[in-house]
């Protein structure tokens, strides 16, 4: 049996920012919106594509800089998995464009859409095509969000969207690797914040563009209950089905958009901080991408090493909720 290991990650994080203070301007008529939103976050900033980039030019970028990373070319790579809410298009999918302007001609492509908790879903789903197809040596799966795009800037939402993009090559291994993973979702939530003009229920038309309804939109808040309770519950399934405990884990990465739910989490678990990270502070919430540029990020700032476990907690609208546990 082949277990998927990491062999490199990488980011792309475009060149615009668009910082608090800049966004401020926007938002008159509540002119500590910014601040408050800040304070509980820990969003400071955000950086924006340039206008002529599609989703699939974020994760093309990220992905060519992990495989030469991984000391790869794009031809070695079996398959190009792209986890997003903000694709290119409804069809065709946007790993297979992204496949192609990274020029993984050997490559089959499909994409994860279980928004924000669309990473660790793919990278468990990486690792069963690893462990049932020994064809597969190198997978490449790369969150990307461009969220922003399909946005209302005057929206109050707009003060999370952050464009960017991480990818990380998985190599198959005859050891760990990966050990672990579980899903949560609840679609009772699913009218709550999403897009709901452009499909099949209701496809788009002018009605629907004129009223916003082809944008983003949250219309309910979720429950605090929703990650304060759903992130522990994801954590303590992938330790009991990996049959190792909390204080086994070395570095816990969790969705990127409100520092304060991390602090309630990692409270809750018993877990010392120092073994987290956040990133929002300086990306703003990534959404799709958040978990693969936080990782990349945390091993850049040796936060983990050779031979410790990470977990990965994702959550996202609908709601979806993924964890996946592995071995660097």
């Amino acid at each position: 049996m082949k277990y998927a290991s990491l062999k490199s990650s990488a980011v792309y994080v475009p060149e615009q920012e668009l910082p608090n203070s800049v966004l401020q301007q926007r938002f008159p008529d509540d002119p500590e919106f910014v601040e408050k939103m800040a304070a509980k976050s820990g969003i400071q900033t955000r950086w924006r594509a340039a206008a002529n980039m599609a989703t699939s030019d974020l994760a093309a970028k990220a992905g060519e800089k992990a495989i030469a990373a991984a000391g790869l070319k794009p031809q070695d790579i079996s398959v190009v998995i792209v986890g997003t809410d903000s694709p290119d298009y409804i069809t065709p999918s946007t790993s297979v464009i992204t496949a192609h302007k990274i020029g993984a001609t050997n490559a089959g492509t499909f994409d994860v859409g279980c928004a924000c908790s669309s990473f660790p879903t793919a990278f468990s789903i990486a690792s069963g095509l690893m462990a049932t197809n020994e064809s597969y040596r190198y997978i490449l799966v790369i969150g990307a969000y461009l969220m922003s795009r399909l946005a209302d800037e005057s929206d109050l939402m707009s003060f999370f969207y952050g464009d960017g993009a991480g990818a990380v090559v998985l190599e198959a291994k005859d050891k760990p690797g990966f050990v672990s993973s579980a899903l949560l979702a609840d679609g009772s939530y699913a009218k709550d914040w999403g897009i709901y003009a452009g499909g099949t229920v209701e496809p788009a038309n002018n009605d629907a563009i004129a009223a916003g309804r082809t944008q983003v939109k949250m219309l309910n808040k979720y429950p605090p209950s929703v990650n304060e309770d759903g992130w522990p519950k994801l954590v303590h399934d992938v330790c009991e089905r990996g049959k190792f405990s909390i204080g086994d884990v070395d570095l816990f990465i969790f969705t990127q958009v409100r520092k304060r739910t991390i602090e309630k989490v990692m409270q809750k678990l018993e877990i010392p901080w120092e073994k987290t990270h956040c990133v929002m502070e300086k990306w703003g919430y990534t959404g799709s991408a958040c978990i693969p540029m936080a990782l990349h990020d945390a091993l850049e700032e040796k936060k983990a090493k050779q031979g410790d476990l990470v977990v990965l907690i994702g959550s996202g609208v609908g709601y979806n909720q993924a964890g996946v546990a592995f071995y660097l």
